[in-house]
Parts: structure tokens; C-alpha cells; sequence
């Protein structure tokens, strides 16, 4: 195989990788992913709710110096989920039940606390450099 050809067929790899992890990611983002299977039990009927979140890369690549040998090339696919809560199916009612995520109600009362303390210090210290009266 010529050079050329090692090449033409390196790009179409390349190609094709792009065209996959796009397509992996299409297919990972779909609702089946937001709207987990209805579970009965009791006559109520609980149907999950997640937020997924997800996204690709891509990349390329080429020589353009006469000396070197020309490559490159790369891709990537990440996703992310979190619940959200629940829809409950009670007696034909319908209602949203919410999931409350702790961690993440704990790191913003972190922020808030540090920012106060912050605050409080920077006041302390404005006090105490003014002269006294």
C-alpha cells in the first residue's frame, strides 16, 4: 500500500470515529435515558425523572511541514446524570415528587457561610483600623 493510501484510509478511520461517538451520543441522550420504567407497586404507580446532560468532541489533523510526517486525530464523549424526582400515579392523580440532594444543598450552604464569614472578617477589620473618637 502506497502512502497515500495508508493515509487516505488513516482520515477515514479517523472519520468514522468522529461519526460513531456523535452517534453515541445521540442515542445516550434520548429520553428512554430522562424517563426511567413505571414501577407499580401497591396500586401506585412511580415513573424516575434524571437530567442527563452529555457532549462530544471531535478533532482533525494534518502536516503542513514538507519534513514531517503529517497526523493527528481524537475524539470524546462524556455524560452525566442526575435525579430529579419522580412522578407518582396514585388513584388516576398525578403528582411530582422532587429528589433533594443533600450534597449539593450542603455545598451551597458552604458558599454562603464562607462568603459571610468573608464578609464579617472584612467589616472586624475595617472597625478595628479606624481611629478612635
Amino acid at each position: 500500500m502506497s502512502l497515500r493510501t495508508t493515509e487516505a484510509a488513516t482520515e477515514l478511520d479517523a472519520e468514522m470515529a468522529v461519526v460513531r461517538d456523535i452517534a453515541a451520543t445521540r442515542n445516550a441522550l434520548s429520553v428512554k435515558r430522562v424517563f426511567g420504567e413505571p414501577h407499580a407497586v401497591d396500586g401506585v404507580t412511580v415513573i424516575p425523572v434524571a437530567r442527563i446532560s452529555g457532549g462530544a468532541g471531535g478533532g482533525g489533523g494534518a502536516g503542513t511541514d514538507p519534513d514531517r510526517e503529517g497526523h493527528g486525530f481524537g475524539t470524546g464523549f462524556g455524560l452525566g446524570a442526575r435525579p430529579m424526582g419522580v412522578y407518582e400515579l396514585r388513584d388516576g392523580n398525578l403528582s411530582w415528587k422532587p429528589a433533594i440532594d443533600v450534597d449539593r444543598l450542603l455545598r451551597g450552604a458552604q458558599v454562603i457561610v464562607g462568603f459571610a464569614v468573608v464578609c464579617g472578617t472584612l467589616v472586624a477589620l475595617g472597625r478595628a483600623r479606624r481611629p478612635a473618637r
